[in-house]
């Protein structure tokens, strides 16, 4: 999995991209078919303002994953757009899961197999 991690405006601290690079590493427990993760920090004033944080997370078979958080600090931000895209990459999975294959397998017999 690429992470690309882009501070608009400013320089992140590293503390803060190894933060965000350890929370995209969430994902890969749920679905291991994610391919590209990007994050990218702004804010809206130099002081006191709200930062905010975009998180992309591109899977197989050309899927896209977006969310986008604000807050008055840039890990809470994080933490909150991590948070609603690990729940749009468990709905996903849950899709692609066939939840009946095993009542098929135990339908057939010895023959038939």
């Amino acid at each position: 999995m690429t992470f690309i991690f882009t501070a608009r405006h400013f320089k992140a601290h590293d503390t803060l991209k190894e933060f965000a690079e350890a929370e995209t590493q969430k994902f890969t427990k749920h679905y291991d078919g994610i391919i590209r993760t990007e994050v990218i920090l702004d804010y809206d004033k130099p002081e006191n303002s709200v930062k905010n944080a975009e998180v992309i997370v591109h899977a197989k078979n050309n899927h896209t994953f977006k969310a986008r958080e604000s807050s008055d600090d840039f890990t809470k931000s994080i933490e909150a757009a991590m948070n609603k895209i690990e729940i749009q990459v468990r709905k996903y999975k849950d899709k692609l899961t066939n939840h009946n294959s095993e009542k098929v397998v135990d339908h057939l017999t010895d023959t038939e197999l």
